[in-house]
């Protein structure tokens, strides 16, 4: 089992800044894809970004490629997302999932899943 926790979400103003964290726990995460989606009201998921935790490999939604970016501290077991020139269409609630695949950027991909944590850009 994985447990996942997200945490730094909340309000900012269109044009700022959030960085949201993703602190993992339970079996050894080091051959997992980590991965960020969002959902927003009456949308379905989607994916935004995934990194894998052995290594450096990225794969970013088109939507937030030059403003998002994923990052990982393995020694603190930590995935983070630096969300910058956020925008009002980027609200929504982010989820932290982990995925035993390869390459994965649908839900049904992911194994595991955060409680997600509330983002919401003013205009």
């Amino acid at each position: 089992q994985v447990q996942l926790v997200e945490s730094g979400g909340g309000l900012v103003q269109a044009g700022g800044s959030l960085r949201l964290s993703c602190a993992a726990s339970g079996r050894t995460l080091s051959s997992y894809l980590m991965g960020w989606f969002r959902q927003a009201p009456g949308k379905e998921r989607e994916f935004v970004v995934a990194i894998r935790w052995s290594g450096a490999n990225t794969i970013y939604a088109d939507s937030v490629k030059g403003r998002f970016t994923i990052s990982r501290d393995r020694a603190k077991n930590t995935v983070y997302l630096q969300m910058n020139s956020l925008k009002p269409e980027d609200t929504a609630v982010y989820y932290c999932a982990a995925s035993g695949s390869l390459y994965a950027t649908q839900e049904k991909g992911y194994d595991y899943w955060g409680q997600g944590t509330q983002v919401t850009v003013s205009s």
